[in-house]
């Protein structure tokens, strides 16, 4: 029975052109209009902080400005699905990526993208990760069928841009300054630790990982990283998915015999 007049409250709260919700009333001597538009300001208000709370880089590349403006266009068009804030602003990205305004900005989507991941990473689940001699000792003969399993807060951004220099100038990371290798940069986010980190993949690394944590074989990942960049190495790629303590957990898939 609540369901009609729910609804067309949290509409009203981000539309300033409706009325104020039938129903509603007010115990001070302000008009109920004044209350109300100042209920859906500061919903707005808080909306839009905690989108600059989550994309601080970002924000800091247009200025916060700009960037305001920016998310209370957002904010109109893409209420809370949750009550969680920390997970508000997952769509953002996309919607940077078609604002008319950034159209000469981008690379700025996918620095948000970058900033989106590692939220995520932050409140990924928990997982110790495999000693190096754990993963030494594997066997090669059984190397065919091997399946890595990932840290639960890794996730792969790809992009055309060096997002993750822009991140890092833009975070504090790095010391603010002209990007002198402006070049295709793929980033890996992942809190191993207590930290979330960004790194740069090397060439093919995008891939290869993007096919690890689909659950692909060691094998189909590589050759999935060899198909995206020739140069891929896959040595160097594992050593850093090691010593970055991202290798959870293996299982071997035993080779299907053939019937006689």
């Amino acid at each position: 029975m609540f369901a009609p007049v729910q609804s067309a409250f949290a509409a009203a709260l981000l539309d300033p052109e409706r009325p104020v919700p039938a129903g509603l009333s007010t115990h001070t001597a302000a008009p109920l209009n004044k209350r109300f538009a100042a209920y859906r300001n500061n919903v707005v208000v808080g909306l839009v902080n905690a989108l600059g709370t989550r994309f601080p880089a970002t924000q800091r590349i247009v200025g916060e400005e700009f960037f305001r403006a920016m998310a209370r266009v957002f904010v109109t068009a893409h209420p809370p699905r949750s009550p969680l804030l920390m997970t508000y602003g997952d769509d953002f990205p996309d919607f940077i990526a078609g604002f008319p305004p950034t159209a000469e900005m981008p690379y700025l989507a996918d620095v948000a993208r970058l900033e989106a991941a590692r939220t995520r990473a932050y409140h990924a689940a928990d997982a110790a990760p495999l000693a190096p001699e754990e993963i030494a000792c594997l066997k090669s003969d059984s190397l065919q069928g091997l399946r890595f399993l990932l840290h639960p807060s890794a996730q792969v951004v790809r992009s055309a841009h060096p997002i993750v220099t822009l991140w890092a100038m833009n975070s504090g990371e790095r010391e603010l300054g002209p990007v002198e290798d402006w070049r295709p940069e793929d980033a890996l986010i992942a809190r191993p630790r207590l930290e979330v980190e960004v790194r740069a993949l090397p060439v093919g690394g995008a891939a290869f990982i993007v096919q690890l944590l689909a659950g692909q074989t060691l094998e189909e990942a590589a050759t999935a990283a060899l198909a995206d960049a020739g140069d891929f190495d896959l040595a160097r790629n594992l050593a850093g998915l090691i010593g970055a303590g991202l290798i959870t957990g293996f299982a071997i898939e035993e080779p299907r015999k053939e019937l006689p």
